[in-house]
């Protein structure tokens, strides 16, 4: 068979310096419209950069929300000659998704999932991600067959141009085995529906010539009997180098060959807009373990009789992943009981459909797991555990492993990781050799992991891509690693695809007749070669060490950033502005520009970075429950806040946490006028002090706010709910807790209707027989959050002095009625946000030893554990159902599972959407920017609005008027609902029973 290569990838027909930006600019303005262009320095940068150690900054960014968005973006890069880069998740670590010609957003607007056949197929867009298709499957008891570790970020786009595969998936369950049909953009702006009855006859009108050509090959490639013996061998295992060649020995029609050839394409040869996989069964019972061994060799060693056990994962961590893994928070004491010195884990994972099915499968495995030759004796029934949390922290530890290996990288080096495969029995051998080649080449604390029943190793070295030696050992290691693999059988890549890292080594992997047959593929869908050039193929034999990543050393807090993206699914501000690694890109950047004397740059980004990165970040935290290596950037964005305050604002707040009671009644007022006045009377003159005295220091008024709150110490529960009688915890009419309430509540009024949760927290309490006491001169306090948010320290430093004296003195006056010591009385607040920055305060203070620190418990906490086990509910008095907003507090604090318990305690059905998140409001900064909010919320109010719950709630007063802003339903605290159901109905909170301890800190 022979084939002549096609036209280079990569080559001047590309050239993005063909055209002025300008021009490219404006016609895509024109096709998608203006605001779908991102043009400033700020949109371009922060988009470059993806989890590779590659960073190429495109001409320009801009947005397709759907298929004839990318045909339109398609047909003008065309005309421009201006490469195209598809960019989704961007958890891609070759570099398949940054590049330097027009960057095509294509996360933002295609993010539909729609689950068919009970689960047995589902319907995805490429934006949304992997965890975002699972649970909506997992109701079902489906999943999809990819699995890799990166699937709380990675999206669907990504899985099908990487042909992903995973930890579990294989070769059986990947991509490539799982998707049934797809609708593609091709090059041309043809758009194929391949299960379309006629996709066929429509292919051929459109496309003639790539139907050709494709007929050709796949005739050609079967003929030649070499050739089919080279795909069979390089396919048995997973690969992801060049293009399937497989599918031309596999499928027959032209609309086959296409979809086959588009998964694992990278970009290049089309874009999926929309695909249908056949999803595949979860086993909901699995047991698992991780084996000790005392070195790669012993564990790669053991793998053929574990895989014989029917194993369904087996993960390998060499001695590096398992130090660096010791220090997560998380780490499970599987790990940190470890004293590791050459030492390798095996995590090993047993599945079942029932507990009988597993309890067989364990057995069966039995034998051969006491017979392993591993640091520790094997007990399957005590090593194999079937706990969800000690499970799901063994898996954390293996699914965060490469960001957190990477976030441990020196100072000024970048991590580059590999992907390599080769049989499972040489395996063993190729970990010994592997090893001694880092070694050889001088990497210090190189780390191999990876998915070891199907020979697919991981590892990872870091480099100083700006020193030139350090670029030319990288280059030698490289080509030696080249050799081994290929000698060893192996393909070099075999799930994260070629990529930039190894598309030089196409034609050492493949022989010359294959090659040109992917040359051939290339240009035949992509004549023009703008699909990602340089990607999968290129005539560049150094390709791999040209634009590495340089390493910016900026902030302490964010400097282990490796740029992974699993932080961004959870931003509030993902879709109006930056996410967190955005903002900490943007900020590498601006460095790299004064170190390269580009103070024009630098000053563009610092003005673009007012609004997009420091007005519009929620700093709710949220970034560091997803970040492997716990990087808090909205912490940053606090600080950076607290950096740009002036002495007169931060003296004008000072005054604030003074006069605070005063302060939160004056809002009131304010809200309680704009309620009872035209609405035009408050719109125009808020609009007006907006424009002149700035967004970020008006809030923005309008209509769907609610009525001014009352003061707290006017409000039932504000001068506390005292006992029947004194004593000790557990008696009958005990004091509970210090009670500060939110001033969230003298501020806004309670959704109508209802008593409020300061109200509601009083009620469910004397209900179930604890008292509750408040602090002196509570209208004063607060929790510190709004000048913490903002950056204004020297109020936030006052308001905790005044909350640490008023707590300690109403903790003394219990202890001194009841006996107990002070510290023992826990202090209760009742809205999420501020029962974090309450324990803020109280962290700080037991970090410095002030002996007013104590304890903070959530209402939500107090009423799940010690209430609703003293209360009788009602029969027949819950509502019907109930749609509940976890807040990103609530969530942070581990106060999901109460909760959810309060929620199922008020509601036969209780509803929390897939898609919640913060919703953005955070504190005032809804108010501030209220776009921030409509974005944060959007997706959540979709579902909220299909579900059409009776009632809603969350746990924080701020984030209930967002999301009743957002989706047009009365959102209250789930205790208010609570206490109505309690009570058989809305009503006033109980007088208090006189009594010993009556009135105790009343203000």
């Amino acid at each position: 068979m022979t084939a002549a290569p096609a036209e280079p990838t990569g080559s001047a027909s590309a050239d993005p310096s063909t055209a002025p930006a300008t021009d490219l600019a404006t016609d895509l303005a024109a096709a998608l419209g203006a605001e779908q262009v991102l043009g400033r320095a700020i949109d371009r940068h922060a988009r470059a950069h993806d989890a590779s150690h590659y960073l190429l900054v495109p001409q320009l960014a801009a947005v397709a929300e759907d298929a004839e968005a990318v045909a339109a973006a398609l047909a003008v890069a065309a005309e421009h000659r201006t490469p195209v880069t598809f960019r989704a998740g961007g958890t891609s670590l070759s570099g398949q998704a940054s590049g330097d010609g027009l960057l095509l957003d294509t996360r933002r607007g295609f993010r539909g999932i729609e689950v068919l056949d009970d689960g047995a197929r589902v319907r995805v867009q490429p934006g949304a991600t992997l965890r975002a298709v699972n649970a909506r499957l997992a109701r079902h008891g489906r999943a999809l067959g990819p699995d890799p570790a990166s699937e709380a970020a990675c999206t669907v786009g990504g899985i099908i141009a990487n042909n992903s595969s995973g930890m579990a998936a294989g070769i059986e369950h990947n991509t490539v085995r799982t998707l049934e049909s797809m609708t593609v953009v091709l090059a041309s702006g043809t758009v194929v529906d391949t299960a379309a009855d006629d996709a066929e006859a429509r292919l051929r009108a459109a496309e003639p010539q790539l139907v050709a050509t494709l007929e050709r090959l796949r005739d050609a490639v079967r003929a030649d009997e070499a050739a089919v013996a080279e795909i069979a061998a390089r396919f048995a295992m997973k690969n992801t180098m060049g293009y399937a060649l497989d599918a031309f020995c596999e499928v027959d029609s032209p609309v086959a060959l296409l979809s086959r050839l588009l998964i694992g394409s990278e970009g290049t040869l089309g874009f999926v807009a929309e695909a249908v996989f056949r999803t595949v069964p979860v086993q909901p019972r699995a047991a698992t373990g991780l084996l000790v061994f005392d070195s790669v060799d012993a564990a790669a060693r053991a793998l053929p009789a574990l895989v014989d056990t029917g194993a369904a994962a087996l993960e390998l961590m060499d001695a590096t992943s398992l130090q660096v893994a010791r220090r997560g928070p998380d780490a499970p004491e599987e790990i940190t009981a470890l004293d590791v010195d050459q030492h390798a884990g095996l995590l090993v994972e047993y599945r079942g459909d029932d507990d009988a099915a597993l309890a067989a499968r364990v057995a069966a495995a039995a034998e051969v797991l006491a017979g392993l030759e591993t640091t520790r004796e094997v007990d399957p029934k005590a090593d194999l555990t079937r706990d969800p949390a000690r499970r799901a922290a063994l898996w954390g530890v293996r699914k965060g492993l490469y960001a957190a290996v990477a976030g441990a990288r020196p100072p000024g080096t970048m991590a580059l990781l590999e992907d390599v495969v080769v049989p499972v029995e040489q395996l063993a051998e190729t970990c010994d050799e592997l090893a001694g080649l880092l070694a050889a080449h001088d990497y210090a604390d190189p780390v191999i992991f990876g998915h070891a029943k199907d020979g697919n190793l991981h590892f990872m070295l870091t480099e100083d891509t700006e020193d030139p030696a350090a670029v030319a050992r990288l280059e030698a290691f490289t080509e030696d690693l080249v050799e081994l693999i290929l000698r060893r059988g192996g393909n070099l890549k075999a799930e994260h695809g070629t990529g930039r890292a190894m598309a030089p080594f196409i034609d050492r992997q493949y022989s010359p007749t294959l090659v040109a047959v992917l040359h051939e593929v290339k240009a035949a869908f992509d004549p023009a070669g703008i699909l990602n050039p340089g990607v999968v193929l290129t005539e560049d034999a150094r390709a791999h060490v040209h634009d590495l990543k340089p390493v910016d050393r900026v902030d302490e807090e964010v400097d282990r950033c490796v740029e992974c993206g699993y932080c961004e699914p959870v931003c509030p501000s993902r879709d109006l502005t930056l996410t967190p690694r955005q903002r900490i890109v943007v900020r590498r950047a601006r460095e790299r520009a004064l170190a390269d004397g580009d103070v024009e740059l630098a000053a563009e980004l610092d003005e673009q970075q007012a609004y997009d990165s420091l007005d519009t970040c929620a700093a709710d935290g949220m970034c560091a429950t997803a970040c492997p290596v716990q990087i808090d950037t909205g912490a940053l964005v606090k600080r950076l806040r607290a950096e740009s305050r002036g002495p007169v604002e931060q003296r004008a707040w000072r005054t604030a946490a003074d006069h605070w009671g005063a302060a939160t009644t004056a809002a009131s007022r304010g809200l309680d006028l704009a309620a009872t006045v035209p609405s035009v009377a408050v719109t125009g003159p808020n609009a007006l002090a907006r424009s002149v005295l700035g967004a970020e220091t008006v809030p923005q008024w309008s209509t769907d706010l609610p009525r001014g709150g009352r003061r707290r110490s006017a409000t039932p529960g504000g001068t506390g709910v005292p006992a029947g009688a004194s004593g000790g915890r557990g008696s009958e009419g005990e004091v509970a807790a210090v009670f500060l309430s939110s001033c969230q509540g003298a501020m806004f009024a309670p959704a109508e209707g209802s008593v409020g949760v300061q109200s509601a927290v009083a009620r469910l309490c004397a209900a179930a027989g604890l008292s509750l006491v408040v602090p002196e001169g509570l209208d004063g306090l607060c929790c510190g959050t709004p000048w913490s948010s903002k950056g204004f320290t020297a109020g936030h430093e006052a308001m905790a002095e005044r909350v640490l004296d008023a707590v300690a003195a109403a903790r003394e006056r219990v202890a001194a009625g009841d006996g107990r010591e002070a510290e023992a009385v826990p202090v209760l607040v009742d809205a999420s946000s501020c029962t974090e920055g309450v324990a803020a305060i109280m962290e700080t203070a037991e970090r410095a030893g002030d002996p007013r620190a104590g304890a903070v418990v959530d209402a939500l906490r107090l009423v799940a554990d010690d209430v609703l086990p003293r209360l009788q509910i009602p029969e027949g008095s819950q509502v019907a159902s109930l749609t509940v907003h976890p807040t990103c507090s609530a969530h942070r604090a581990g106060l999901d599972g109460d909760l959810r318990a309060v929620a199922e305690a008020a509601a036969v059905e209780v509803h929390i959407p897939v898609d919640w998140g913060c919703c953005g409001f955070a504190g005032d900064r809804g108010m501030l920017h209220p776009e921030l909010t409509a974005a944060a919320a959007a997706a959540e109010a979709v579902e909220v609005e299909a579900f059409d719950a009776v009632e809603h709630a969350s746990c924080n007063r701020a984030c209930e008027i967002a999301m009743t802003r957002a989706t047009g339903r009365d959102y209250r605290h789930v205790l208010e609902v609570l206490a109505d159901v309690i009570a058989g109905g809305p009503g006033p909170a109980p007088a208090p029973a006189p009594g010993p301890g009556a009135g105790l800190g009343a203000h």
